[in-house]
């Protein structure tokens, strides 16, 4: 079978084929993915549309995630095989490479650690690609303790998104991420040049892995010791990175960050940490006195302030010239148990109504 229509690597189904194997995702959705390109079925076309610019990308970087190749060209191979199609040469060739040369032991060390590549598609030709981003996957005894702080979680993914989607909210700004575990907002935050980054995670091989990935995105890592208040505009591809317990975490040493936007990805998942977790959104969250005052997602408005109903309508972002500028969080959380969202929120409004840690709360 001869194909003489190309396929158009610019429009979103090519797109979300390339993306969705960079990102290492399930064989079978790839392959589906192929054949809605080949309109049914996976064409000579498209088999050399997957092997320029799938497979002789993945082979050009390094430490590619093997067993997941292989894996793929041999569903590929036999889906296209069912269909009476011609099979490309090159796949079978490649094929029986890993077939002969990466034997059961190089595949569990192999499994260790893999590199994905997550990348945002925008309308208008808009497309951000970011670079590895390593999780810990794969029959390791690193697995059981630490796989959930070193995974790509759902609610990272949202919160990336947010960050690329409405760029002016938090470019200039200075942002400060609690629970950054892989890293992925900060590389997002980084992108849009806000003024200065801080991440922070409680666990010291999260950490760790956070910095090495940091660094495969082309981002300095300023450790919490060496951190300086001052960046200059060569520094503003610099992030500070730091441990932070939150059961231990000192009120001097948050308040000393002052940040204008504190972020959070899937940090409401355990009832005991959450009074922390809590205590340290509150610091962070605390007025300071400035000529610059709310921050305000558009489509949203202050639950406690009506006088700021207004201010997203004027190209402000929220942003008034005002005594006291206040804060904001931007928390992304997957529901996975109502109780212990609910008790995040029950938490919090104690905190507000009583306590009277921060101006204002709202959820949506």
């Amino acid at each position: 079978m001869v194909e003489v229509l190309g396929i158009d690597v610019s429009v979103p189904p090519s797109l979300h084929l390339i993306s969705a194997f960079l990102a290492m995702e399930a064989a079978d959705s790839l392959l589906c993915m192929a054949r809605e390109l080949g309109r049914g079925l996976v064409t000579e076309t498209v088999q050399r549309f997957i092997w320029d610019h799938c497979i002789s990308k993945a082979q050009e970087i390094n430490h590619f995630h093997v067993p997941y190749l292989k894996n793929f060209m041999k569903k590929l191979i036999s889906e296209v095989e069912s269909s009476q199609v011609e099979v490309l040469d090159e796949f079978y060739e490649l094929y029986s490479h890993y077939m002969v040369s990466w034997k059961d032991e190089n595949l569990s060390k192999e499994s260790a650690t893999i590199s994905k590549f997550v990348s945002f598609l925008f309308p208008h030709g808009k497309f951000f690609e970011l670079s590895k981003v390593k999780e810990i996957c794969g029959a390791t005894t690193m697995l059981s303790q630490h796989a959930c702080r070193c995974s790509i979680w759902p609610s990272s993914l949202y919160l990336s998104e947010l960050i690329l989607s409405f760029p002016d909210i938090f470019s200039t700004r200075k942002c400060f991420e609690v629970g950054s575990g892989v890293g992925l907002v900060g590389i997002c935050l980084a992108r849009v040049k806000t003024s200065s980054i801080v991440l922070s995670d409680g666990d010291p091989s999260t950490l760790a892995n956070m910095k090495v990935n940091l660094g495969l995105n082309g981002l300095c890592c300023l450790s919490s010791a060496t951190a300086t208040p001052e960046r200059t505009e060569e520094d503003l591809q610099t992030v500070e990175c730091m441990h932070l317990p939150w059961e231990s975490a000192s009120e001097s040493e948050l308040e000393a960050f002052a940040p204008d936007i504190v972020l959070g990805a899937d940090v409401i998942y355990d009832p005991v940490c959450l009074p922390h977790l809590v205590r340290v959104l509150s610091i962070l969250l605390r007025p300071k006195q400035t000529h610059s005052s709310t921050h305000s997602f558009p489509g949203t408005e202050h639950v406690d302030d009506a006088n700021h109903k207004n201010d997203v309508d004027d190209g402000s972002h929220g942003h008034k010239a005002c005594g006291s500028e206040r804060p904001v969080a931007y928390i992304a959380s997957v529901i996975r148990n109502i109780n212990t969202f609910n008790h995040f929120l029950e938490i919090a409004w104690i905190l507000v109504l009583f306590k009277g840690k921060s101006n204002s709360f709202s959820a949506f």
